[in-house]
């Protein structure tokens, strides 16, 4: 989670409501009912039944906008599930000061709530999504950058946070063994042609609805690269039999698997290190996900 700053701007129900009128007023009757939760990076209101507007939080995300407008009607087509299609973009007005997106509706609860029938099953819908996606022409795709955090780009990116983070924990994880990880992973990189990723396929952006996969959310950190941080459900989400097939649905080599245990790793240390605003429930998960990482690689070690 972000941490709010007192230069934050409110967002609420009632500034969407005149943002809407203002400048979509053929909507402007629609009901508006925040999301709860509704993210870290955008503020989310349900608009009618059909819609929703996405307002970023802060500066850093404003960046997402206009990207998610631009590529996200090009790869729906040929995406295996739902994600959502852009149907206006807005423009900064009432004291709120970024752009910001109404976007079709997507039917479901989040995987990190959400009753999920059969895990193995709902990680071949997932890496069948993946395998869609990645195979989209990425020509002039945005390359990672801030607006995607650097994700699908170099680990290095992070080489200083990790090992700030590994001094701070010292005393309560193995420092060798999480430095055998990250270290391994730095000696590998993506050889191949860049391809689409989301970015962030975590739970709380998979959409679940009677037990299955029914749709995809949240592409701010849509880019093209690297596909490693894509695979960080396998330990976040997937376990056991579940992990081996989505990992079987994969066919990417060791050393991607390497880079992806080190993008899951270090989300989760900078969690635990207190290096980013959280709540007792992801410290506690991360927890979990750091010994599910080091179990991994030291089954699969390159």
């Amino acid at each position: 989670m972000r941490e709010e700053t007192p230069n934050d701007p409110l967002i609420d129900s009632t500034l969407v409501r005149h943002l809407v009128a203002a400048q979509f007023p053929q909507w402007k009757d629609l009901s508006i009912r925040q999301v709860v939760p509704g993210g870290v990076d955008n503020r989310t209101f349900r608009l009618g039944e059909n819609m929703l507007v996405r307002m970023p939080s802060a500066l850093k995300y404003m960046l997402q906008v206009e990207k998610e407008q631009q590529w996200l009607p090009k790869l729906a087509p040929w995406v295996s599930l739902p994600i959502p299609v852009p149907l206006g973009l807005g423009l900064p007005a009432f004291g709120y000061p970024w752009k910001w997106s109404i976007y079709s509706w997507i039917s479901g609860e989040t995987a990190s709530s959400a009753h999920i029938s059969t895990l193995s099953d709902f990680a071949t819908t997932l890496a069948q999504f993946l395998l869609s996606l990645h195979h989209i022409d990425p020509t002039n795709g945005p390359l990672p950058g801030p607006h995607s955090f650097y994700r699908g780009g170099e680990l290095a990116t992070y080489d200083t946070q990790i090992r700030h983070a590994i001094a701070i924990l010292n005393n309560t994880i193995n420092a060798n063994a999480v430095m055998e990880v990250w270290e391994t992973a730095l000696t590998t990189c993506w050889k191949s042609a860049s391809v689409w990723l989301h970015g962030d396929v975590s739970p709380g952006n998979l959409l679940v609805e009677e037990g299955r996969l029914r749709g995809v959310i949240d592409f701010g950190q849509l880019t093209v690269g690297d596909p490693a941080c894509d695979l960080a459900i396998a330990w976040t989400l997937f376990k056991g039999e579940s992990r081996e097939v989505f990992r079987s649905l994969r066919p990417l080599d060791a050393g991607t698997w390497a880079r992806g245990r080190a993008w899951t790793l270090w989300k989760a240390l900078i969690i635990c290190a207190g290096l980013t605003h959280s709540n007792t429930v992801e410290v506690a998960n991360s927890w979990r996900i750091i010994d599910e990482v080091l179990l991994d690689h030291r089954r699969n070690a390159l």
